[in-house]
């Protein structure tokens, strides 16, 4: 399956766009999923079709779904309570009723990577198209499944489940309670979740559109969003410059917003693929609104370029990271090693990143930024690199 996520600044039209990018693409044949978190029917209004827990046909080839937060967010006490009910009754605790419960910030968060992970696993779709939060939630929350997954190996580590039989035993030795079994399989439960939704973020499939208006502001938000994809390593196939205006006279009103928006499109197309989306001159509503808009097609996922690591031992005896930070600034970058794993930071931007395994037997000899781009050199440390003298 081809995934598509589409984000951007706040109030630059992400739901109109995904739903016209939806459209395009099941008009061109292909069985099409476009799926929005918010709360609000934005994307049934764009679409002309009501949207709610179920997906719903809005014409041949394509369906829309927005999931139901509070039903999922229910549904998951409940059975957090049925597992934990030893626990709570130790502690006289009084079970919450599902009908009393209101969802916390960030459920329709949760349900829409829950979302992600269900539509993933279905034969019934080649393309999803998914209309994420703002930029900065969105990244947050492309971020959630593999940090979370990094917080239980620390806090429960895989290789200690091995002993479950013997904590009883411990725990009358220790005089101190050991986890109990519950905690364990629920730990596992969840670490299984969080890698189906990891899985699809990460898989080759899964490309990145940013919507913005051309002008300061969206390049600001463009530049940041851009910066914070590169941290993830997800890849940005494209950039939707949302209600581009038309020309205008140069005595017109207009003659200045046209003029700021060209130059953001000029500068854009530097460094982006751009798509322009024209203004319409009020809110696309309905399907040949959203087809007027002209979105680029769902192609062909490009080829991820990663993160590799030059050899360059025979020249410098060196081995060289190459990491891509489109936009990064130097005062703004942080690096700390800490064991196999390293600690990047960039701007608002933070990423633990496990180490190649070469760089695990390597100490960190500096590092810099030129043209977009950190380099991290490492020297191979003779206690751990094979072969080395000592």
């Amino acid at each position: 399956m081809r995934t598509l996520l589409i984000t951007g600044p706040g109030g630059s039209g992400r739901t109109t766009v995904s739903a016209a990018t939806a459209l395009a693409a099941a008009r061109a044949g292909t069985n099409t999923l476009v799926i929005s978190a918010d709360p609000t029917d934005t994307l049934g209004a764009a679409l002309g079709v009501p949207t709610g827990a179920k997906p719903v046909p809005v014409e041949a080839r394509l369906s829309a779904w927005r999931p139901d937060a509070a039903a999922a967010f229910r549904q998951d006490l409940v059975d957090f309570q049925d597992r934990a009910a030893n626990v709570l009754d130790l502690l006289g605790a009084t079970p919450l009723d599902a009908e009393e419960v209101t969802p916390l910030p960030g459920a329709g968060e949760l349900a829409l990577l829950r979302a992600l992970r269900d539509a993933a696993l279905s034969e019934r779709f080649e393309l999803l198209v998914v209309d994420l939060p703002p930029a900065p939630q969105a990244l947050a929350l492309l971020a959630l499944p593999e940090e979370l997954r990094r917080y239980l190996r620390r806090l429960l580590p895989p290789e200690r489940q091995a002993a479950r039989a013997l904590r009883p035993v411990l725990g009358r030795l220790a005089g101190v309670p050991m986890p109990a079994e519950w905690l364990y399989e629920t730990a596992a439960r969840w670490d299984v979740e969080l890698a189906a939704v990891e899985a699809v973020v990460e898989d080759a499939g899964t490309t990145v559109r940013l919507v913005a208006e051309p002008g300061p502001a969206g390049a600001d938000a463009v530049r940041a969003a851009a910066l914070g994809l590169a941290v993830r390593g997800l890849p940005l196939e494209a950039l939707v410059a949302n209600r581009v205006l038309p020309e205008a006279p140069a005595d017109s009103w207009l003659a200045g917003p046209v003029a700021q928006q060209r130059k953001a499109l000029d500068e854009w197309r530097e460094t982006y693929a751009v798509h322009p989306a024209a203004h319409l001159g009020r809110d696309p509503r309905g399907t040949d609104d959203l087809a007027a808009l002209a979105p680029p097609g769902a192609g062909a996922a490009p080829e991820r370029a990663g993160w590799p690591v030059a050899d360059r031992l025979a020249e410098d005896g060196v081995l060289v990271w190459h990491i891509p930070l489109p936009g990064a600034i130097r005062d703004e970058l942080d690096l700390i090693r800490r064991g196999d794993e390293l600690l990047l930071a960039a701007g608002p931007f933070r990423r633990v990143v496990p180490l190649p395994s070469a760089l695990r037997r390597c100490t960190v000899d500096g590092a810099a930024l030129r043209e977009g781009e950190l380099r991290i050199r490492f020297v191979p440390d003779p206690a751990l690199w094979p072969g080395a003298s000592r």
